[in-house]
């Protein structure tokens, strides 16, 4: 039972550790979406369930909430999915001027197959600008005939998702009601893409991107500096006193305690633990029993270390005292900068092919970072905040690296079609993931193989 309870107590903090860090990273995504215009739709802890707790804010029409299936986190910026058909624009002005309208009907009524036409459709519902209708009953409906209907929009065409609408004034039509328009498909289709994240400029898009890994690395940041700062750093106390003595080690076998005061080691007076240190080693290393001199309790007393014949030993088997030092802001932020560089060069050296494997040797799965998580839990709040921060330093980092489909491959792909002035096909983007996808399984698996190893050898 005791078995079990472990398990379980670990897939707990395993779950709360990473849910919390990708919901933050999320929330990146969700602040800055919103920040530039763009829609977004759902903002939930949790992946997507039909089983969830939410509320639905009124001003931005977003549903924020969590689901039961809590691996991580997820939100939908509308206008990320797809790819704009050249006769978008008039599915979109039939929809809104019709109020309501089928894959069937609107393949009718602009000359194309029905696919196509579904295709449209399920963009503008990515899009937020419909919504399918929702059958009962023991009639099925197939994808062409299932309708879409136009959503509620006041005067100046605005959605529930959209900065600043307002359902009170004049000139609004309910959901799926038809509607008078006076401007052509072109410029409806305009208007509603700005309000989406294709809408948005090259740096606004970027930025939204960068949003997610930015928000991890500052609040890795602010962890560290918050615990150097609060819990401040254990460091030695350069004295001749003995902090701690290592059990079966030579200075507990010659009655060497913690708190004694070192005078001599082998007849070299020693007065700080730097020449405690340089006494030692040389003694040591000449492979004979030698003397101490110390004070305990007050008393001068002498003890004979006993080396074993024949033995190299290096360690004495004591330790420094040490004392709790707090930092200052600059000084944690400092140690907190030196440590994301060194998570940096971690990340980067996963994608040089000279240093993959090598990374992949010193890499964890979520299987580790749940053990990892559950330990840090039981040894106290600074433990697990060191270990927060550093799960979400990396998750910062990783996501950084232009592989599709993470943020800085999606970067890459933005930086692309900028330079090229042409987007990059749905087609080719997809297989650009794929291989992606591809490459973080393979990494998952070596991970999973390191963190297997580690738990059953010890």
């Amino acid at each position: 039972m005791s078995g079990l309870w472990d398990v379980l107590v670990t897939v707990f903090w395993g779950l709360v550790t990473l849910s919390l860090l990708v919901f933050v990273h999320e929330g990146g995504h969700y602040l800055a979406a919103r920040a530039f215009g763009m829609r977004v739709t759902e903002f939930f802890l949790g992946m997507p369930c039909k089983l969830r707790i939410s509320h639905k804010s009124k001003r931005y029409g977003t549903e924020v909430g969590v689901t039961p299936v809590l691996l991580g986190g997820y939100t939908r910026i509308c206008g990320m999915e797809g790819e704009v058909d050249e006769l978008q624009g008039q599915a979109l002005h039939l929809l809104v001027t019709r109020g309501s309208i089928c894959a069937e009907d609107l393949a009718q009524a602009l000359g194309c197959d029905h696919d196509r036409a579904l295709g449209m459709l399920l963009v503008l519902e990515d899009w937020a600008s419909c919504r399918r209708q929702t059958y009962t009953g023991d009639a099925e409906v197939d994808d062409y005939h299932i309708a879409f209907d136009d959503l509620e929009r006041d005067a100046e065409l605005r959605t529930e998702y959209d900065r600043d609408h307002d359902f009170s004034a004049t000139g609004v039509s309910a959901i799926g009601e038809p509607r008078q328009l006076d401007m052509g498909a072109d410029d409806l289709l305009a208007l509603e893409r700005s309000r989406t994240y294709l809408g948005g400029s090259f740096w606004q898009r970027a930025v939204c991107l960068l949003a997610g890994p930015t928000v991890n690395l500052v609040l890795a940041w602010a962890l560290l500096v918050g615990v150097l700062m609060g819990f401040g750093v254990q460091v030695g106390v350069n004295t001749n006193q003995i902090g701690s003595v290592e059990p079966g080690s030579l200075a507990e076998a010659a009655g060497l305690t913690a708190g004694d005061v070192v005078d001599s080691i082998d007849g070299v007076p020693v007065t700080d633990w730097l020449t405690l240190g340089d006494a030692v080693d040389d003694a040591l290393a000449t492979g004979q029993d030698f003397d101490i001199v110390y004070e305990h309790d007050g008393r001068a007393m002498t003890t004979m270390v006993d080396v074993p014949d024949g033995q190299t030993v290096q360690y004495l088997g004591v330790s420094a005292p040490v004392r709790t030092q707090y930092l200052t802001f600059g000084q944690a932020s400092l140690v907190a900068f030196d440590y994301a560089g060194q998570v940096l060069s971690f990340a980067v050296r996963l994608i040089v092919p000279t240093h993959t494997m090598e990374v992949l040797g010193q890499s964890s799965s979520v299987v580790g970072i749940s053990v990892m998580a559950s330990e840090a839990a039981r040894s106290g709040l600074e433990t697990y905040l060191e270990l927060l921060a550093a799960v979400s330093m990396s998750l910062g980092f990783m996501n950084l690296l232009p592989i599709p489909p993470l943020d800085g491959g999606k970067i890459l792909i933005e930086v692309v079609q900028a330079a090229r002035r042409k987007p990059v096909s749905l087609k080719v983007q997809n297989y650009i993931s794929y291989a992606g996808l591809a490459f973080f399984l393979f990494v998952f698996v070596m991970a999973l193989r390191n963190d297997i190893l580690n738990i059953v050898m010890g």
